[in-house]
């Protein structure tokens, strides 16, 4: 898709290419509301500024639309169709499968909500040693750690909708 066709869009059929970036209304609208771009450019940096920072209930809410790193998401959604191709080449052996399931549930015990993070270019053993890290982060740090994977993720996915992997 060219920028020229998003600008055109109906909002409906415009929603639609948002949204799986990250299911966050207020994003989503603020995306919208800011149309015609003059490049993808100038659609990510809107994008960009729109998700920074997303509130701790809009992060809950996004949330709700992720699977666990380390496992498949399921459905016919666009998320889920997003987050397999996201985790796609991590490969997990029975040990780091083991770890990742035991410190998925620590972090869900100790920050009530699932552990989020960009699993584009990462490899299985950086993310658990991402998420061994992060459980050492006090609440209000990983609100913010959080907060900068999912924006991550969401300008990484509307760049991808446009054919283009932003610099990271």
């Amino acid at each position: 898709m060219d920028i020229s066709r998003f600008n055109a869009l109906d909002v409906k059929t415009a929603d639609a290419v948002l949204r799986p970036c990250a299911d966050i209304d207020r994003w989503v609208e603020a995306t919208l509301g800011a149309r015609p771009f003059s490049s993808l450019e100038e659609l990510l940096a809107c994008a960009q500024t729109a998700a920074n920072p997303f509130t701790e209930a809009e992060i809950n809410a996004a949330l709700a639309h992720h699977p666990r790193i380390g496992e498949r998401a399921a459905g016919p959604s666009a998320e889920a169709a997003l987050s397999r191709v996201e985790q796609s080449d991590l490969t997990f052996n029975v040990q780091v499968a083991a770890e990742l399931l035991a410190g998925n549930r620590a972090y869900e015990e100790r920050f009530s909500r699932l552990f989020l993070i960009r699993a584009a270019g990462r490899s299985s053993q950086e993310i658990l040693a991402e998420l061994r890290r992060r459980l050492r982060n006090d609440f209000e740090t990983e609100l913010v750690e959080v907060d900068e994977q999912l924006r991550a993720i969401a300008l990484l996915r509307l760049a991808a909708a446009f054919n283009r992997v932003p610099a990271r």
